[in-house]
């Protein structure tokens, strides 16, 4: 398995996270392009010893890096493609490091 801090890199705080938290108990994360839904869930669960074994549903979203306007020596800048996870937890459950946001 790899480190977990390797895989998972950081939260994903945007509205529509932040409602999804709110509203449905899912937690939106960022992780590295090459992980799959098993690896995922147990660096989750290792970082984050709250939700170990509580974690309904692990699903996986490719962003697309967007094409910038801006030219840099006649190219066009591109941002970088990522890869987010939305974890959806039991109810009553949440990530420490979320609370207060």
């Amino acid at each position: 398995m790899k480190e977990p801090y390797k895989i998972i890199k950081g939260t994903w705080i945007t509205e529509k996270s932040t409602i999804l938290r709110t509203d449905k108990n899912k937690y939106v994360l960022e992780v590295a392009p090459d992980a799959n839904k098993i690896e995922i869930k147990q660096a989750a669960e290792e970082i984050f010893p709250d939700i170990k074994g509580k974690i309904k549903k692990v699903n996986t979203i490719r962003v697309k890096g967007k094409t910038k306007g801006e030219y840099l020596r006649h190219r066009r800048g591109r941002r970088p493609n990522r890869k987010k996870v939305i974890l959806t937890l039991e109810e009553g459950v949440g990530i420490p490091l979320y609370e207060g946001i």
